[in-house]
């Protein structure tokens, strides 16, 4: 029998729990395939609800509105990535390779998880790249936070820090490398593709030279 990974969604982000019913999942399945064909600007509940066979009533009656939809795929996604890193990571007793495999981790391609059928983890990593920021870069992003909206990237960071001081116990910055690398690693991979004279790699296209660039970035700073 196949194991199915459950995470556990803040009931803030949404009307009705969208792993419930069959239509629930398949708004969340086709919200990112077409976000991520479209973009999010592009990307209407209208359009959604012609996909899935569905109305526009039905579709609100999950979330408040298209942005409420974007802030509960990329608060998955984070649950999802520090629950990948904690099970990589749970053998490890060495700090320092403890880091370099958060970094590969963080700025590598990632492959679709079977374990979660409604969710193309390889899509949404990329939905990430290019439009996570859109989640919290808002006018009300103070009222969505005392909601703990964004805990799980929160408690990705949290995770990320007592790794770096594991590894350099008088490090007096750890939170804020810990974000560093993360905005970092999708920043340069987004510019690898979209921006290229903002990056060094875009001849190569080659995610590890961004895994390299991040390890000496980070080594560089708690050494």
């Amino acid at each position: 029998m196949e194991l199915q990974l459950q995470i556990k969604m803040n009931e803030k982000l949404f009307v009705r729990n969208p792993e419930q019913t069959d239509l629930g999942r398949k708004i969340i399945q086709n919200s990112i395939q077409l976000i991520h064909e479209n973009g999010f600007e592009a990307f209407t509940f209208k359009k959604l609800a012609e996909v899935i066979g569905s109305t526009e009533a039905g579709i609100y009656r999950y979330f408040e509105n298209k942005h409420r939809l974007l802030i509960y795929l990329t608060a998955w996604y984070w649950s999802w990535l520090e629950f990948r890193v904690t099970f990589h990571l749970n053998n490890i007793s060495d700090p320092a390779i403890k880091l370099k495999k958060l970094i590969q981790l963080l700025a590598a391609n990632v492959v679709d998880d079977d374990t979660t059928l409604y969710v193309n983890e390889s899509l949404l990593h990329q939905i990430i790249i290019a439009e996570g920021s859109k989640a919290y870069l808002t006018k009300h992003v103070s009222e969505d936070n005392k909601d703990q909206l964004f805990k799980p990237y929160k408690d990705l960071c949290s995770l990320i820090s007592g790794i770096i001081l594991e590894y350099s116990p008088a490090y007096t910055h750890p939170r804020s490398l810990a974000t560093t690398i993360i905005e970092m690693a999708h920043l340069q991979v987004f510019f690898m593709h979209h921006l290229p004279s903002l990056t060094d790699f875009a001849n190569s296209k080659d995610e590890q030279l961004v895994v390299q660039f991040l390890e000496d970035l980070v080594f560089s700073s708690i050494r």
